[in-house]
């Protein structure tokens, strides 16, 4: 639709020859006929980093054209000059025909070899590698199109995670149950393995997942005033999978009338590439709560302080850096519990709120 004849960067059914190629092929042939296999072998190292097709080839020429919602990527083999005019045409399109300018920081120009293209979150590549052969002991790789995990994507997930470049607990989860704390980074961790199923570097994905393991054991710890190798003994159990047996860390929750019991598992899912896996675009729930998350607090009934459930109050805080003051070096347990949860109220009993306003130690926060 935007080029009007897409036909005219589609010329020429294989690229011609390589020279120097065909020059070291007839070496080949020649020292085999002389017996030289010494020869041989050296030739064929030396063809094997050579292309065996002209590059740059003038009678060649190849466009592709992919689009997913207003994400759109062209794959031109040519001249850059050549590509650069396919990228004025699709400007001057849009701004006479459809009324909208094309966003010169965002439409780059790039060489797949060396530079890989950003398309719905992958990198997008050519591979060379000549020492990868199929069967027949030629070269299976070169020049493929590869998908692959962006470091900086990795990077990005990590720090949800990690507090000064180490793994951290979430303080916000902290009052969860272990069967909700298991199920939230479990669905958190999946949706991205999932959707990068299609990568060949999914594997690289293994850090994000110590990180979150990590976090994850922290979290559980501090919830239950332990150290994160009793939580790993704890919870660490084996499961057969199609791919094996796998090491994956998981909590049960027995249910009565004979329903089945409630599992939740972190891990045990292959970083495995799969070439037909089907991409279920869906992004994971970061937030520990509802937005009503207070109502939802007081229809509970608890106090959050002693556990107490007659006369249910708030306690509220101007704002939260009003927890933080310098007069205050010895804080109390409702003080370190709000910070933790970042949250400027705290649901207590009518004794602990008396407790707060006159500054007497409440007691300490239980799970």
């Amino acid at each position: 639709m935007i080029l009007k004849r897409p036909c005219e960067y589609n010329r020429g059914r294989l690229r011609r020859r390589n020279t120097e190629y065909q020059v070291v092929d007839h070496a080949i042939a020649k020292a085999r006929r002389h017996g030289d296999r010494a020869a041989v072998k050296a030739l064929r190292r030396q063809r094997r980093t050579l292309p065996s097709q002209d590059p740059n080839d003038p009678g060649y020429r190849r466009l592709r054209y992919v689009r997913y919602a207003d994400d759109w990527l062209l794959g031109f083999a040519g001249p850059r000059h050549e590509a650069e005019q396919i990228k004025s045409r699709i400007a001057t399109f849009l701004r006479e025909d459809m009324k909208l300018e094309l966003s010169q920081s965002k439409t780059l120009i790039t060489h797949a070899a060396s530079q890989p293209a950003r398309f719905l979150g992958y990198e997008i590549r050519t591979q060379r590698a000549d020492n990868k052969l199929d069967r027949r002991g030629q070269r299976s790789v070169n020049a493929a199109i590869g998908l692959f995990v962006p470091r900086d994507v990795i990077r990005q997930k990590c720090v949800n995670y990690m507090r000064e470049g180490k793994p951290a607990q979430r303080g916000s989860l902290l009052h969860d149950q272990d069967f909700t704390i298991v199920a939230k980074y479990q669905a958190e961790y999946r949706g991205l393995v999932q959707y990068y199923l299609l990568a060949q570097d999914v594997f690289r994905l293994e850090r994000l997942r110590w990180v979150m393991e990590t976090s994850m054991l922290k979290t559980l710890a501090g919830k239950h005033k332990s150290t994160v190798t009793k939580m790993a003994r704890k919870y660490k159990t084996v499961i057969d999978t199609t791919d094996g047996k796998r090491t994956c860390f998981q909590v049960t929750v027995d249910r009565d009338r004979g329903r089945k019991p409630l599992v939740a598992r972190f891990g045990g899912i292959p970083l495995k590439r799969q070439r037909t896996a089907v991409l279920t675009d869906l992004s994971p729930i970061m937030a520990s709560t509802k937005r009503n998350e207070l109502i939802h607090r007081l229809l509970a009934g608890c106090c959050e302080i002693c556990k107490s459930r007659t006369n249910i109050e708030v306690h509220h805080v101007r704002k939260l850096a009003d927890l933080n003051r310098h007069d205050r070096p010895d804080k109390p347990a409702w003080v370190h519990l709000m910070a933790k949860r970042r949250r400027k109220t705290l649901v207590i009993c009518r004794a602990c709120h008396e407790d707060i306003h006159a500054g007497r130690t409440t007691a300490p926060t239980r799970n």
